[in-house]
C-alpha cells in the first residue's frame, strides 16, 4: 500500500508540474502548435533517462524514490495520450503539415532528451 501511495503522491505532483510547464510555454510561445505538450514531453524524457539511470546503477536511487520519480512524477508530468490528441486535432482542423512536424519533433526530441538523460546519469553512476 505505501508504494501505492508513493506513486500516487508522485503523480499528484507531477500533474501539477504538466499543467504549470505547460501554461508557461503557451503563454511565451502562443498555442498555434502543442509547444507545450512538447516541452513536458522532452524534459519529462530527459529526466526519466537520468532517474533510469540512476536506478540502474544501483546506489543512487532508493526503490521508493525511483518509483515516487520515474512512475508517480514523470509519469504524470509527461502527456503521450495529450500528444496523441492534439495530433489529431492537428489533422483534422486542416493543418496536416503541422501535425507531421509535431509527430517528427516530439519523437526525435523526446529520444535525444532520453538520451542526454542516461548519459548525464551515466555520467554521474
Amino acid at each position: 500500500m505505501s508504494t501505492l501511495l508513493t506513486i500516487g503522491c508522485g503523480g499528484f505532483l507531477g500533474a501539477i508540474g504538466r499543467y504549470l510547464v505547460s501554461e508557461l510555454v503557451y503563454t511565451l510561445f502562443g498555442t498555434g502548435m502543442p509547444y507545450g505538450t512538447m516541452t513536458v514531453n522532452i524534459v519529462g524524457s530527459f529526466l526519466l533517462g537520468i532517474v533510469a539511470q540512476f536506478s540502474l546503477a544501483g546506489n543512487f536511487l532508493t526503490t521508493t524514490a525511483s518509483s515516487f520519480l520515474g512512475i508517480g512524477f514523470l509519469g504524470a508530468f509527461t502527456t503521450f495520450s495529450t500528444f496523441s490528441v492534439q495530433t489529431l486535432e492537428l489533422l483534422e482542423s486542416g493543418s496536416p503539415l503541422k501535425a507531421l512536424l509535431n509527430i517528427i519533433l516530439n519523437l526525435m526530441l523526446c529520444l535525444i532528451g532520453a538520451w542526454g538523460g542516461l548519459n548525464i546519469g551515466r555520467f554521474f553512476t
